[in-house]
């Protein structure tokens, strides 16, 4: 009896390790996923702001600051659009990776619970025996 308790207690080490690492795998994954998205988005507006700024050099009286105004208003309002929709990109991410793990630690809950349950049924009937 007490081999099969080792057996089924490393059994369940051995499968809580596996989920244990694919659980970080996601956990990884989707920070690399994150890690990108913000990167991607930070280069699309610095090149913005640079044409931005290459563009402002260029204003020489007032007229040409009048006329130049509303790109500026433009480029903060792109900035804010794209802001807004990187963070959606990003909780859409997160709450994937999150989904994904739960289901994971799910899985491996019930797995356990029933080899639990195997392991006392077969309890109770050697002490019946």
């Amino acid at each position: 009896m007490f081999d099969q308790l080792n057996t089924q207690s490393l059994s369940l080490g051995k499968n809580y390790a596996d989920t244990f690492v694919k659980a970080q795998s996601l956990a990884l994954s989707g920070f690399g996923r994150i890690a990108e998205l913000n990167l991607k988005t930070f280069e699309d507006r610095m090149k913005a702001t640079v044409d931005f700024i290459a563009q402002a050099s260029e204003v020489r009286d007032l007229e040409a600051a009048k006329d130049f105004w509303p790109k500026g208003v433009q480029l903060a309002k792109e900035n804010a659009e794209k802001l807004y929709a990187n963070t959606q990109e990003i909780f859409s991410i997160s709450l994937k990776t999150s989904e994904a793990i739960g289901a994971l630690a799910k899985g491996s809950i019930e797995n356990t619970s029933e080899a639990l349950n195997k392991t006392a049924d077969v309890a109770k009937k050697a002490i019946r025996s």
